[in-house]
């Protein structure tokens, strides 16, 4: 069953940071199986009260591999400089 991981990208405190970050994270998604989905489109809120920012979506094949790639050793320095560079909030979420 596929899983998700998405993304609601708050702000981005270090651009710089960013960008080296953006430049390397979608090899390590794809060495695990993943590909994005939702990368930062336009968007509607319909229901409730949330106002997102920026949407970000990556498939995995299952919550494993999903797993396997946040905790995994390709992604730390990468994920190091996410946190240190922007606020977000995630979820990792099965799909049907």
């Amino acid at each position: 069953m596929s899983a998700y991981f998405i993304v609601d990208q708050i702000e981005v405190t270090d651009p710089d940071t960013m960008k080296t970050y953006s430049a390397g994270v979608m090899d390590t998604v794809r060495d695990y199986g993943g590909k994005p989905v939702v990368r930062g489109g336009d968007f509607e809120v319909r229901e409730g009260d949330w106002q997102p920012r920026r949407i970000i979506v990556l498939e995995f094949p299952d919550m494993e591999r999903l797993k396997t790639w946040y905790d995994g050793p390709e992604y730390a320095d990468l994920k190091a400089m996410r946190l240190a560079s922007s606020r977000s909030n995630a979820i990792m979420v099965e799909g049907a």
